[in-house]
């Protein structure tokens, strides 16, 4: 894969990378993780999603949460979103319940929560990251929004490298440009924490690439979680790793340990077709692979 430049329709004609002001708040106090689970169960019904969850995610961490699908993962960011509450167990998020610190928290779901129909422009979604910050409920075209919060909405563009766009409407864009114009929208109220979930899900090869570059860059001077299952593009930028599958196991590096890989796909003979695509993605992460049954 060639690197990314002036082609590529997610950098919008600018490149990357870029090195954007550290303007976030700080986390108050010294050594208080900005997500703490201990202990969490969940269920739905009768089934368990998840089972005795402990993680713990220090200021300044970029984080990937993996696992298959239906292991537990969006459960998890619903319950540091506080959109769920934990049948067992504490969960804390900057020092505080997740609904406290929600004003601080910046969300990026997997896909756009805009009607494509809607003609709005790239600057007016950007403004509606100030509604849940306690700004007006209208729309920036509309009375409601003042100057300096227009001026801030153009600063979390620029950061994304998306400010020539501001004008055009938001159905127009790439999925790659999108996602970034989501990210401006998740940072214009200058969160402490960034939570993503399948960020590329709708992104090509290429973009991918872009959208990595640009959060390895924030992660500088904001705490990121992120959901992907996209391990190839995200490996060389996290800083620590977790995986989930009811259990929850975290490394504190970005390497994937034998039992993680056992968490995620479980054990098997050493003649099963799926070893060697295991093994690849093990060497990756910078480890020799799975646990084999004999």
């Amino acid at each position: 894969m060639k690197p990314h430049d002036q082609s590529c329709p997610t950098c919008s004609g600018h490149g990357l990378p870029f090195n954007p002001e550290p303007h976030f708040r700080p986390l108050p106090g010294t050594g208080t993780p900005v997500i703490e689970l201990r202990g969490v169960s969940f269920s739905f019904a009768e089934r368990e999603v998840l089972s005795e969850v402990d993680l713990t995610v220090a200021m300044g961490d970029f984080l990937a949460v993996i696992g298959p699908n239906g292991g537990g993962k969006t459960t998890l960011v619903k319950l540091i979103l506080g959109l769920l509450a934990p049948k067992e167990g504490t969960v804390r998020v900057l020092g505080a319940d997740p609904l406290s610190s929600r004003p601080a928290v910046g969300y990026v779901p997997q896909h756009a929560q805009v009607q494509p129909s809607f003609p709005v422009t790239v600057h007016e979604v950007v403004l509606l990251g100030l509604r849940r910050a306690g700004g007006m409920l209208s729309i920036g075209r509309w009375p409601g929004y003042r100057r300096h919060e227009k001026d801030k909405a153009m600063e979390a563009l620029r950061m994304v490298d998306m400010a020539d766009l501001s004008t055009r409407r938001f159905d127009a864009l790439s999925g790659g440009q999108k996602q970034r114009v989501l990210v401006a929208r998740a940072m214009v109220s200058d969160p402490a924490l960034l939570l993503f979930d399948e960020p590329t899900s709708n992104i090509d090869p290429q973009g991918k690439i872009c959208l990595f570059d640009l959060l390895s860059a924030l992660s500088s001077s904001i705490t990121i979680v992120m959901v992907s299952h996209d391990l190839i593009s995200a490996s060389t930028r996290i800083s620590s790793v977790a995986v989930v599958n009811r259990k929850l196991i975290q490394n504190r590096s970005r390497e994937l340990t034998p039992a993680m890989l056992e968490l995620i796909y479980g054990t098997h003979d050493a003649s099963c077709p799926l070893d060697e695509y295991i093994r690849g993605v093990s060497s990756i992460f910078g480890q020799a692979g799975p646990r084999n049954t004999p």
